[in-house]
């Protein structure tokens, strides 16, 4: 965003628009995004990859901001990373509204990589199979169903059954990392528009 630029909130996810960032870029489009993703398993096609969406949200004031993650993760030898930044411009204070629009839009992000973008991930490791190579998909639900430690328990089963609808793997907690690390690293500092573009993140795992 330009500095200086006024922001227009919207509380619709799907009226926000598809950017994305990390360390090193800024205005990458969803396109751009699989490309990246491609480059990285190309540059070691015999590896164990998991492709992991997870979102986060923290209630700042006068705000929520909503950061989801998206992770091509190759385990034991690093991974590419960026997200997407969604601000609705009230408070969100039900537990269930922020659970839903958490999955909502980690579920926006899952639909863009249809069965042609999937295949283009899976043929990069399907000659190297029988050396071990192995390509999943996730989606890291910020919830866990433990009723004596999360207040998210009661809706577990609902965000898990929509991930499954967009065929998904979902992941609740405690193994929910890139929705309560990664992007949570991101949704705790509150949103400031004529500052956000001079800021410097960090954008590894």
């Amino acid at each position: 965003m330009e500095k200086g630029r006024a922001l227009s909130l919207k509380p619709s996810a799907t009226n926000q628009p598809l950017e994305f960032r990390n360390t090193t870029e800024r205005g990458l489009n969803l396109d751009t995004v699989h490309e990246r993703i491609l480059h990285f398993m190309r540059l070691d096609p015999v590896a164990t990859y998991k492709f992991i969406i997870g979102t986060d949200c923290q209630v700042h004031t006068g705000h929520t901001k909503f950061i989801t993650g998206v992770v091509i993760q190759r385990l034991g030898k690093g991974a590419w990373a960026c997200y997407r930044q969604v601000i609705v411009p009230r408070a969100l204070h039900s537990i269930k509204e922020k659970l839903s629009m958490e999955t909502t839009l980690s579920e926006e992000i899952a639909m863009y990589f249809d069965e042609n973008k999937r295949l283009d991930m899976e043929n990069i490791i399907l000659p190297h199979l029988y050396q071990g190579a192995t390509f999943d998909m996730f989606i890291h639900i910020d919830a866990g169903d433990d009723e004596n430690r999360n207040r998210t328990a009661k809706f577990v089963q609902e965000m898990v059954r929509r991930v499954e609808s967009v065929g998904m793997v979902p992941v609740i907690k405690p193994d929910c990392y890139v929705a309560s690390a990664y992007a949570n690293r991101f949704s705790k500092k509150p949103y400031r528009p004529l500052y956000e573009d001079n800021e410097v993140f960090d954008g590894s795992l």
